[in-house]
């Protein structure tokens, strides 16, 4: 009864300052309490993130826009659109003439940054006609993150004449890398024939030469497999390949998967150690969804948290096909975040860039907060903070057209739970969280996030099942 009052008191707060708390590590709970930051957002689609020196976050997106913050929560656009407000490449319709000329488009699609050795910034443009792989890779070199961005050229080209499109890649969507060797490596590849990824020459940031396409990752038969983005873990010593299953549309079913390797260049597994090469549509198939669905650890697609009984706010935003994502690892602090945008139910093709905090499960797999990043850190909740009731929402393992929506259940002190799923749960050392929910185990770890719907911070759980399905939990009832 003591904590119950104690909730409804801290309830109250929240709810009259209008802009939450969050209970420190100290010694009492109601004791250390912030305001959460105020986000200001931006629309950048496919964004690629990368950090400078000065500790400036960029994020690089289709059509050139771009934007930049400090925090990762608040974002201030520097680049608008390739036709009336790029500021990243002057004159950018006839310097990259060429590629424009040959996807016969005068737009951009999804970009990528990264800083060659020399200090200077490498920009990996592309442009595609969009009914077609008709499509052009080229580089861009500036001495600042901002630009100005010069032409050096494009370097590889799909849809010409003998190119066959169930095999060979369309040569959009790259992102390039250093590996823990330091050799550089571009990953790209939508649809059509897969993902591919080739080794780069640092000093001029071009593909070493006599690689063609590259190797070959996973893919063919114009499966809808696209984004690919690569992130290496010192924690696990593994490299974690992103990518977006489904269509980018409001409907399509857009949804970020996961695979790892122990080499940049693969092969790549997911948690059921199915090799991913064997991902792909069926010969003489198009864009037939059940043969690649399976594999991949899918770790979240369209959502909705459902109001609780107990929610002050009975507002409930529905996300639709969250994807084509970065992912950036912060070295001193050892936190992972995950870049995205996202569209919403009922709001057209509108979309958003969205950043969640990321951890790594006892089994080495990322799994993503179920709230958006607030500037919280990546210590635990209290243990006792953690039983309580929560919205559960499983994201289950396909590539869904319509969110899921959350059920709500109850995580009891004895470690069972009860109500729309049913198991049990233990907490399993400092954050880690295993659940059997309705048969299925699941590890993760518990978390605190800021609910915007209930202006309150909150403890709540992300986790995997050895299928590669993700569940998010968040308590409705108590402290953070």
């Amino acid at each position: 009864m003591k904590k119950k009052i104690l909730a409804s008191v801290l309830a109250a707060m929240i709810c009259w300052t209008g802009a939450g708390a969050l209970a420190e590590a100290a010694e009492t709970e109601a004791e250390a309490v912030v305001k959460p930051p105020k986000y200001k957002s931006v629309s950048v689609h496919d964004p690629s993130v990368i950090r400078t020196e000065d500790g400036t976050f960029y994020i690089f997106g289709s059509h050139m826009a771009a934007a930049k913050s400090d925090d990762l929560i608040s974002w201030t656009s520097i680049s608008r659109d390739a036709q009336a407000g790029c500021t990243l490449v002057e004159n950018v319709q006839e310097q990259m003439k060429e590629a424009l000329s040959w996807a016969r488009t005068n737009t951009f699609w999804a970009p990528d940054v990264q800083q060659l050795p020399d200090g200077r910034y490498a920009m990996y443009y592309c442009t595609c006609e969009g009914s077609s792989p008709l499509s052009a890779l080229g580089l861009a070199i500036a001495d600042a993150p901002e630009g100005p961005y010069v032409n050096q050229g494009v370097f590889l080209k799909s849809g010409m004449p003998g190119y066959n499109a169930n095999y060979y890649p369309n040569v959009v969507d790259p992102c390039a890398f250093f590996d823990k060797e330091g050799r550089m490596w571009m990953v790209y590849g939508s649809y059509s024939g897969g993902i591919f990824i080739l080794e780069m020459d640092p000093a001029t940031g071009f593909p070493l030469a006599g690689q063609n396409y590259g190797t070959k990752l996973l893919g063919k038969n114009h499966a809808r497999i696209e984004g690919p983005y690569i992130l290496y873990s010192p924690e696990t010593d593994y490299y974690y390949l992103f990518l977006s299953f489904g269509g980018l549309d409001s409907f399509g079913g857009y949804n970020i998967r996961v695979c790892r390797s122990r080499n940049p260049d693969g092969p790549y597994e997911d948690s059921l150690g199915q090799d991913m090469i064997k991902c792909g549509g069926a010969n003489g198939t198009f864009f037939h969804d059940p043969d690649y669905e399976p594999y991949g650890v899918k770790l979240m697609g369209g959502y909705q948290f459902a109001p609780a009984e107990s929610d002050t706010s009975k507002t409930a935003q529905a996300f639709r096909s969250p994807g084509h994502n970065s992912a950036y690892y912060d070295a001193e602090t050892g936190r992972y975040f995950l870049i995205f945008h996202t569209r919403f139910a009922n709001s057209g093709e509108s979309f958003s860039v969205r950043v969640h905090q990321m951890f790594m499960n006892e089994d080495g797999w990322p799994v993503v907060s179920p709230l958006r990043y607030t500037g919280e850190g990546k210590e635990a909740p209290r243990p006792e903070n953690r039983p309580g009731v929560y919205k559960i929402l499983f994201h289950e393992h396909d590539i869904n057209t319509k969110e899921h929506v959350s059920k709500t259940a109850s995580l009891w002190a004895d470690g069972t739970v009860d109500g729309a799923c049913e198991g049990t749960w233990e907490s399993a050392g400092e954050n880690a969280v295993r659940l059997t929910l309705n048969g299925e185990t699941y590890t993760g770890v518990f978390a605190r996030g800021f609910d915007g719907a209930q202006s309150a911070w909150v403890t709540c759980f992300t986790a995997l099942n050895e299928k590669g399905e993700a569940v998010w939990g968040v308590r409705t009832d108590g402290l953070p």
